[in-house]
């Protein structure tokens, strides 16, 4: 009976691993075998942040022995060393790139077109544009004429390389983008072969990509994206971090926060969270400002309302320094963020200059203004502490009687003036004599 048991269960394993697993393992090879689209998402200013989540994407492309890469780019521009460096990134690739202008209404501005026309392939979702491509200096500034020339030049050779295999017409466009700041749709752009899609999505995107073939470092390849299996490559929290440090408006709040506080700490020691609040908070402005494009000299105008406000604590001019160090600080950030030639996605807001601006002369003021009087009024310590305080008589002062201070009862006598005393009357310490104390009646 054991033996026969035990043929039973043999023949149920062996039909178990001949039969479940073989459809198993079909079903598996089927997944294995359908090529990996890697999905990157790079919207925003074109920064060291961005250059760096391309290189993380490519990386990770590779380790996962991905076939094609899409990079959805949404951006406005940015510095063209960092383009040039994403550039770079992406013709080395041993994996095709593709760079896909999404969603709808997004825009490959500036740099984006140059990252766009860069890719291996290149896409555009419907109402979408690319262009206005004219480069400026490494601080927004519009460049001088030599320099205008010798910038547009060297971008122009570098679409004119990108383009040449779409013909002359695409290069013809890629060059207007420089030298005239021109803007094309998705369907003109098309029309011209600067790109060579338009799809609605990704999957749309992925459907067209099947059997193009693309011009890799090797030689051509035949791309296969049918049924392909698109991953996303998240932004790291990292990433998203710097890529809020790079918002002027953030470092701009930063800057007042950090300053504000370093002072209340200076004003006030002891208490180190303020100061190690200011710390971070000027560490991380600091690396917005490195990005961002700014004028240094706005700096001095802010040193000079913080250092203004202080002033007007220490001295009061009826809040007429006060007055100087808003003014000051406004004039300030509008020059370190606002300088003329700077993209308007790169400038501060202005209501949001006047409101910090407002209310740290406010908050500054009050703040240590609390800390200064606080610092000012003299220690009382004992029986000092007690002249001014309050009690009630429990046994008539006439001329003298006993008095309760809180949960105390003193010897009391009646001060010069004051009248006889009766059990219950409110009275007000006015001098200590020793154990003693000197009353009045309080009316």
């Amino acid at each position: 009976m054991k033996t026969i048991r035990l043929l039973f269960l043999s023949f149920f394993a062996v039909l178990l691993l001949a039969v479940i697993p073989a459809s198993a393992l079909a079903g598996t090879g089927a997944q294995d075998d359908a090529p990996i689209a890697v999905i990157l998402n790079a919207e925003g200013a074109v920064t060291p942040v961005m250059k760096e989540y391309i290189a993380r994407g490519l990386e990770v492309a590779k380790n996962r022995g991905a076939d094609l890469v899409i990079l959805q780019l949404n951006t406005p521009g940015g510095e063209l060393g960092v383009t040039q460096e994403i550039v770079t990134a992406i013709r080395a690739s041993e994996i095709p790139v593709v760079v896909y202008v999404a969603p709808r209404g997004a825009w490959a501005g500036s740099a984006g077109t140059i990252i766009t026309l860069a890719g291996h392939a290149a896409a555009m979702a419907p109402e979408t544009a690319i262009g206005a491509a004219s480069p400026v200096g490494g601080q927004g500034e519009d460049l001088g004429e030599t320099m205008e020339a010798k910038a547009k030049n060297i971008t122009k050779a570098t679409v004119r390389s990108l383009a040449e295999r779409r013909g002359a017409e695409a290069i013809a466009l890629a060059e207007a983008t420089i030298e005239e700041a021109k803007a094309a749709s998705s369907t003109e752009a098309l029309e011209v072969g600067l790109i060579d899609f338009v799809a609605e999505d990704v999957n749309d995107l992925l459907n067209q990509l099947d059997g193009f073939k693309v011009e890799m470092v090797d030689g051509p390849l035949t791309l296969g994206t049918s049924n392909a299996i698109a991953e996303n490559v998240e932004v790291s929290f990292i990433e998203e971090l710097l890529g809020l440090l790079t918002n002027p408006n953030i470092v701009l709040l930063l800057i007042t926060i950090g300053v504000q506080a370093i002072f209340i700490e200076i004003g006030s020691p002891g208490g180190w969270v303020a100061g190690f609040i200011g710390v971070v908070c000027l560490a991380l402005a600091t690396y917005g400002l490195g990005v961002l494009p700014v004028n240094w000299f706005g700096i001095i105008f802010l040193i000079t309302s913080f250092v203004l406000f202080i002033l007007d604590i220490k001295a009061p001019t009826h809040g007429a320094l006060t007055a100087a160090g808003i003014a000051s600080f406004i004039v300030g950030a509008l020059v370190l963020f606002n300088s003329p030639g700077t993209p308007q996605f790169q400038r501060v807001s202005i209501p949001l200059v006047v409101v910090v601006g407002l209310m740290s002369g406010a908050m500054f003021g009050v703040i240590v203004g609390f800390g200064i009087r606080a610092l000012r009024v003299p220690v009382r310590m004992g029986q000092q502490s007690l002249v001014g305080k309050t009690g009630t008589v429990t046994a008539a002062v006439n001329p003298t009687g006993q008095v309760q201070l809180g949960s105390e009862l003193w010897t009391a006598e009646a001060a010069e003036g004051s009248g006889k005393m009766r059990k219950g009357d409110r009275v007000e310490v006015v001098e200590i004599n020793g154990l003693r104390l000197k009353v009045r009646k309080l009316q």
